[in-house]
């Protein structure tokens, strides 16, 4: 199973924080399929891939160190796929959400860190 994670730390206050995400997402053609004031969860829409490369996005928001300017967010991209090549599918879909999120004009990327 491959599975790629990346945190960020972003200048907007959380309450703007998950309706932009779930824009972008849905920018990125994923269907957004859960989403809370923490917690995001969505998947590339069916018949674009095969079943085993379908990839699932979750965004994690740390409600509990979040203030008025700043908010903490990790981002969790996996799929069925074995990652045998370095190249797969799930690390390009990663790449591209990550650049989305750090090239976004809705907040001020302060630190990234992909895992």
């Amino acid at each position: 199973m491959a599975r790629y994670t990346c945190s960020f730390i972003l200048s907007i206050p959380i309450h703007h924080l998950q309706p932009l995400l779930v824009e972008l997402l849905q920018d990125c053609n994923l269907d957004v399929q859960y989403s809370t004031l923490d917690y995001i969860m969505a998947r590339e829409i069916v018949g674009t891939v095969s079943y085993s490369k379908m990839v699932t996005v979750e965004i994690f928001i740390d409600k509990s160190t979040a203030t008025e300017t700043e908010t903490r967010m990790s981002i969790v991209i996996k799929n069925q796929e074995l990652p045998l090549q370095l190249d797969n599918h799930c690390r390009q879909v990663f790449e591209y959400i990550k650049q989305a999120i750090e090239e976004s004009r809705h907040w001020h990327l302060i630190e990234s860190l992909a895992g």
